[in-house]
Formats: structure tokens, sequence, C-alpha cells
């Protein structure tokens, strides 16, 4: 198949784009490279060392002989995108170019309107550019968990079944994002199911849960071919934080009492699931909806589970719980249907010791390069203006 990826530079883009290219697609990246001038903006930077995007395809060039061309480009640069999907005409598209993380959305007014700007319009752009140019493609967007929130019933897979007033529909289930993050992703889900109704399009969104991980089959061939380690308290997801904590000594940071319960998945699973999803596309017209996660922890569990690895390495871990800088709910109820992916057959690799110890000794490998600085939260979703680092 031809298969465009946007974010293809990313944590996760980069090792899809190795994955899909390994199976002997014809990929093509397109990447504005805004993470990178973030990290280099405000002094933050990749635990693991990262090569410049040129340099990452020709080392799985010269280590595999395939080929991934790429464009440096954005998502809201109309003209360059319509032209992209026009001369590669992609079979699958899978999009993952988006500002991607909720205390990024919080910083202050500029980051949340950069937010909604890159995400909405970034992804109003792409449905334009497929109906325009490529109409029998197929979207497979990233979107989030975080657009059901936490309520206090079970979470089903973009739709539920209602009965009101002696009448039945099926509707998509209502949505509660707990920052602008989270609410881009909701307008993305609304303009994407949209498209599909007025413009015949097909696209699958995967409502992913927090990720964990650094390595795939593909990136660990080659020190070059890594991808991003972000342990900082702005993208660092909280696993990922938690390893980098531990092996330098820095208390697990837990967030009020530890109690708020999200669905995980490792880095492995990504892949899987949006091959899945690739290669069983959605018939023209449908917008259907995948909940991507394997497994379902509080963060009191994980900093637990990261404790008792790191012990495991001798390392002397302590965990501290901190004042919540978000609004969320602590304790609630949490249980989220995910069975779509599976019954695709995806075989999922689940949350075991030797997986955290394997990031523990990762981080461990690269502690030189941890800057605690960039651990203790300092966006406070009540505050109007906060920064970037503590």
């Amino acid at each position: 198949m031809k298969i465009l990826i946007l974010g293809g530079d990313g944590y996760l883009g980069w090792p899809q784009a190795l994955h899909f290219s390994t199976q002997g697609h014809d990929v093509f990246i397109v990447d504005s490279l805004m993470r990178r001038d973030f990290d280099a903006q405000n002094n933050f930077d990749s635990l693991i060392p990262l090569q410049p995007l040129e340099q990452r395809v020709g080392a799985w060039k010269e280590k595999t002989g395939r080929k991934i061309n790429f464009a440096i480009g954005d998502t809201r640069d109309y003209p360059l995108l319509s032209k992209v999907m026009w001369d590669f005409q992609p079979e699958a598209i899978v999009h993952f170019a988006e500002q991607r993380t909720a205390p990024y959305s919080m910083i202050d007014r500029e980051h949340a309107v950069f937010t909604m700007d890159n995400n909405v319009i970034g992804t109003l752009n792409v449905l334009y550019a497929i109906k325009d140019s490529c109409p029998e493609s197929h979207l497979v967007k990233l979107g989030t968990m975080g657009e059901y929130g936490t309520p206090n019933i079970d979470i089903e897979e973009g739709f539920i079944e209602v009965t009101h007033k002696g009448r039945k529909d099926r509707l998509p289930y209502p949505k509660a994002p707990s920052s602008f993050y989270h609410l881009s992703k909701v307008h993305d889900s609304h303009n994407i199911m949209f498209a599909c109704k007025v413009w015949g399009l097909r696209a699958t969104d995967l409502n992913q849960g927090v990720v964990y991980g650094i390595e795939t089959r593909q990136t660990s061939m080659d020190p070059r071919l890594a991808t991003r380690f972000d342990y900082d308290q702005i993208y660092g997801t909280v696993l990922n934080r938690f390893c980098a904590e531990a092996v330098i000594g820095y208390p697990l940071t837990v967030y009020g009492r530890g109690g708020q319960t999200r669905g995980y998945i490792n880095i492995q699973d990504t892949m899987s699931c949006v091959d899945l999803a690739v290669t069983h596309p959605a018939p023209c017209g449908e917008y259907r909806v995948f909940n991507q996660f394997t497994e379902t922890f509080s963060v009191g569990q994980l900093a637990l589970i990261a404790k008792a690895c790191g012990e495991k390495l001798g390392l002397n871990v302590r965990i501290e719980h901190l004042d919540n800088p978000r609004v969320e709910s602590e304790g609630h109820y949490y249980r989220a249907a995910n069975t779509s992916l599976l019954k695709l057959g995806l075989q999922p690799h689940l949350l075991e010791d030797t997986v955290l110890v394997s990031i523990m000794k990762k981080a461990m490998e690269f502690s030189g390069r941890i800057d605690k600085n960039l651990l203790a939260p300092s966006v406070n979703w009540r505050r109007t203006k906060n920064s970037l680092s503590a």
C-alpha cells in the first residue's frame, strides 16, 4: 500500500513509519518538526539522542535497503498538503501531526490557541485535501480516550445506544474533555464524522490511552533509529516519567492521591493497532471509532509497580504525592470497552516487570542527560499564566 504518515518524525509517527516500511509498504512522511523546535526553544530534549529526520531515513535505507520519502511541512499549509496527497495518491493516511499533550495546552492563552489552531485547522485541512485529491483513501486518525473524561457509566467505543422518552437512537458518546488539548481532539472527531457523512470519506478514529515504552523491533536495530524518550512534565507520559525519576533518585511524582484511572498501551501495540486499522479500512462514508488501550491502572498503582521494578535494579525509589495541578476527579469509576481491535486480531503486550525494567535500564544508560528541573509540574490548570519549567 501507499501510506502517508503525517507527523512521521514524532514519538509514535517515526516507529510507525518503520513498521510499515518493514512490511513493504510505500511510506511517505510529512512533518513540521514542531516538536524539535519546541525542544530547541525551551531547553527540553529527548532522553535518548535523536538524529535529524534526513539522517534517520538515511540510516533506515542503509540498514534495510528500504526508502522512506519525506517532506518538511505543516498540515496548516494547505497547498503543500494538497500537493503531497495529489502527487502521492495514498491509500491510507495516518494522522499523528498534532500538538499532543494536555499540559502544553494549559500553559497560557498562546499555547491553548496554538493547540486549537494546529490540531483543529490542521485536521480540517487534511479532510479537504483528501476530498479534493484522494477521496478513496482511508484516514486513520490518532484520537484520545481523554475525549470521554471519567463518566460514572461504562465508556463505549465512540457511540452509545440511547433510549429517551420511548424512542431509541445510536448517538456519539458524550464527551467530557479535561483540557484544551482534549477539547481539540473532540472538535477533530466532530469534523471527521461530519466529513464522512457529507463527502462520503472513510475514517477510523483511534481513541488511544496513555502510551508507555520507547522501543520497537525496528527502532532497536540501530541507535540512529531511536524514537523519542520524553520524561519531562510537559510531554513525558507517566510511566516513562516514573522510570526517569527512579534512576536518578528523584521521587516518583504522583499528582494528588493517585486514584486517577486511565487506559494504557505499550508502544508496540500502538504500532499493531494502527496497522490493523489501515489493513481493515472503513467502508466509504463510514466514521468509526476504536478505543485503543489494553489495560487500566490508577496512577498510584503504576507508581507502586515502578517502585518495585526500580528496587529490582538496586535503586532506592520513593513516591511523593504532590498537589494535583490538574482539575480532574482523583477517585472515580472507570470501565471502557476495547473489543474492536481485539476482534481484528490485536495480541496485547501487557505491562510486566520486564518491560519497565528495560525502560529503566535505558534511562540509566542516559541518566546524565536527565534535567531534574523538567520533572516537577509547573503548569497548573487553575492559573491563567504558567511557565514551561519549574
